[in-house]
């Protein structure tokens, strides 16, 4: 089911803005995934099944490779990749593009936001995510950028946001 009432979206940081950049080991990550994985399972148990991804690096994987964990569990569960442009992934290193490959190919639904990267096609897909649902998480530091960006409109069409902020400081237990 894809209504927008049983659909739940997602805005996170990428690795540069990540305190642990791509250390997917530390214990700050560690923890982040799982709040994720906890608030995609409360999402679900509230009735959400279907999840959009805007499928940047970072915390956009994190959260579609939760999200299909769900769906090991909940065969009910639908993920669509929303991506801006299909040359999203062609500049990154060599490891995460596979990653996204495979993650995309793995989703149920795939949408393509724009035909060619333009500099709005980002929060042309942020727009996309957020007009598709009634939920968003979103894993946030405070700091301005498309995050921020995807949270103040997800704000202003009245969305309800469950925010899992980013540990900046070094992290002493989960």
């Amino acid at each position: 089911m894809r209504g927008r009432q049983s659909a739940c979206c997602f805005t996170g940081h990428r690795p540069a803005k990540l305190p642990w950049g791509y250390r997917e080991e530390d214990l700050r990550c560690v923890d982040l995934k799982r709040r994720m994985a906890d608030a995609v399972e409360a999402a679900y148990a509230e009735g959400y099944r279907h999840f959009l991804c805007g499928m940047a690096m970072g915390c956009d994987l994190y959260f579609c490779e939760c999200v299909l964990a769900l769906r090991e569990a909940h065969p009910d569960v639908t993920v669509e990749a929303a991506i801006p442009c299909p040359t999203q992934a062609d500049a990154w290193p060599a490891e995460q593009r596979a990653r996204y490959r495979r993650l995309v190919e793995a989703c149920d639904y795939e949408t393509l936001v724009s035909q060619r990267y333009t500099s709005s096609c980002m929060q042309r897909r942020d727009r996309y995510m957020v007009d598709h649902a009634s939920l968003l998480i979103a894993a946030f530091d405070g700091t301005p950028g498309g995050t921020q960006y995807t949270v103040l409109y997800a704000m202003s069409r009245g969305l309800q946001i469950v925010d899992l902020p980013v540990v900046t400081s070094e992290f002493t237990g989960i």
